[in-house]
């Protein structure tokens, strides 16, 4: 530590190797050296944290429920790793867990605002830092997973099977084949019929990047008349991303079909998630739950997309509210829960990035707010034919760049008074 510039040091953890040399020179005045004793408590469990560590020497342990029954550990953080990131992601800037030295340890410290000031800086950090998250929460959750083998052994045969299958496929005509039975499953999967309620019209429209991809919708209908609405992105493409979106959207239908609020919906599916994630995959969603007889819509997002809403009188707006944390990845992601209306006249337009993220041949961005104002313009349009037009839009404005990701759009229509 004394015999190497700070620099060094910094460049050295897998987290901070890929910033410019001026900016680890930068972080190395922002971070203070902190040694502490073996058996130390660094900070506890829900108190709220202004500090992020990184390991110098030693071994700092991370510890869930610390003294109470249900006492275990999560891991050990070693050199080059680092501890205190999740109070400083979290809006309410809680701990999720106790953090003490194994034995005698040296820490750099940084603060609140030097952490917040390096993410704007350098906003890339933030995908490193999911990135790692994933790693750790995949592998601690892997060691779970021997307990629930015997209630699953269905699904991991089905798993297994088909990653099999796709290793044995070495020519391209049965490669084919194989995708578009996946391409023709999948599409089987997502309802066949829009829903039928008296006053409101619906439309859906999804498009894989490839034969098989990971977006879904889904609608379901409960006990008391009101109607679920899903809309779900699972990060990457093609079959890993099928299979996990096949596991989240039936996951999805369970938990939605007892009636339950839609936040509380989305932590159980969740908690489902964090015992079958072995690939560390993530999906981010959309539940909300329509009353038919009063136009009400209470909805969950998990860093899903803003949805859109077209007024009766023609304006139109993108919701706001947090950020939201994607399912499968934290014990306790953070959710966005709203409530709003949908008067007689209005449109609800629910959709995945691959629409916003869609790109010209020049590489332009399609963006969100042009999407807004497709739905803005074509307001008129019936649930169905707008999807359709939305859809095409999209596709037109691709024109002969590819198709980076999957493209879904559901709309949810009040009928005018």
């Amino acid at each position: 530590m004394t015999e190497a510039p700070l620099e060094d040091v910094l460049a050295r953890v897998p987290l901070f190797a890929a910033l410019p040399r001026d900016e680890l020179a930068r972080l190395g005045r922002a971070l203070r050296l902190r040694e502490v004793p073996g058996g130390e408590i660094l900070f506890r469990e829900a108190e709220c944290g202004e500090h992020f560590y990184v390991v110098v020497e030693g071994e700092i342990e991370v510890v869930k429920a610390l003294d109470t029954p249900a006492e275990r550990r999560l891991g050990l953080r070693r050199a080059g790793e680092f501890v205190g990131e999740m109070s400083l992601l979290n809006r309410d800037g809680r701990r999720t867990a106790t953090v003490r030295a194994r034995g005698p340890a040296r820490l750099l410290e940084l603060t609140r605002a030097d952490f917040d000031d390096l993410l704007r800086r350098y906003p890339l950090l933030a995908y490193d830092m999911v990135r790692l998250l994933s790693e750790r929460l995949s592998a601690s959750s892997n060691a779970r997973v021997r307990e629930l083998l015997e209630s699953n052994q269905q699904l991991a045969a089905a798993y297994a099977e088909l990653q099999a299958a796709q290793a044995q496929v070495i020519e391209k005509e049965k490669l084919d084949r194989e995708l578009e039975l996946a391409h023709e499953i999948q599409v089987g999967m997502l309802p066949r019929e829009l829903p039928r309620l008296p006053g409101y019209g619906f439309g859906a429209r999804t498009l894989p990047a490839r034969a098989v991809g990971g977006d879904f919708f889904d609608f379901i209908p409960l006990p008391d008349g009101r109607m679920g609405v899903v809309v779900g992105d699972v990060a990457g493409k093609g079959m890993p991303a099928a299979l996990f979106m096949a596991l989240a959207r039936a996951l999805l239908r369970a938990e939605g079909s007892r009636g339950d609020a839609p936040a509380e919906v989305l932590r159980s599916v969740n908690a489902h998630l964090l015992t079958m994630n072995q690939a560390g995959l993530f999906v981010t969603v959309i539940y909300g739950i329509l009353d038919p007889g009063t136009g009400r819509l209470d909805y969950a997002r998990a860093a899903h997309e803003y949805p859109l809403l077209a007024e009766p009188n023609g304006g139109s707006r993108a919701f706001t509210g947090g950020r939201g944390q994607p399912l499968g990845v934290l014990d306790e992601p953070e959710l966005d829960e709203q409530t709003t209306v949908l008067a007689p006249g209005g449109t609800l337009l629910f959709y995945s990035d691959g629409a916003s993220d869609a790109r010209s041949p020049a590489g332009a961005m399609f963006d969100a707010e042009r999407v807004l104002g497709l739905l803005s313009a074509n307001a008129a349009l019936s649930a169905q034919p707008l999807c359709d037009r939305l859809l095409q839009a999209v596709l037109d404005y691709q024109s002969s760049a590819p198709q980076h990701d999957d493209i879904t759009l559901v709309a949810v229509q009040r009928a005018a008074l």
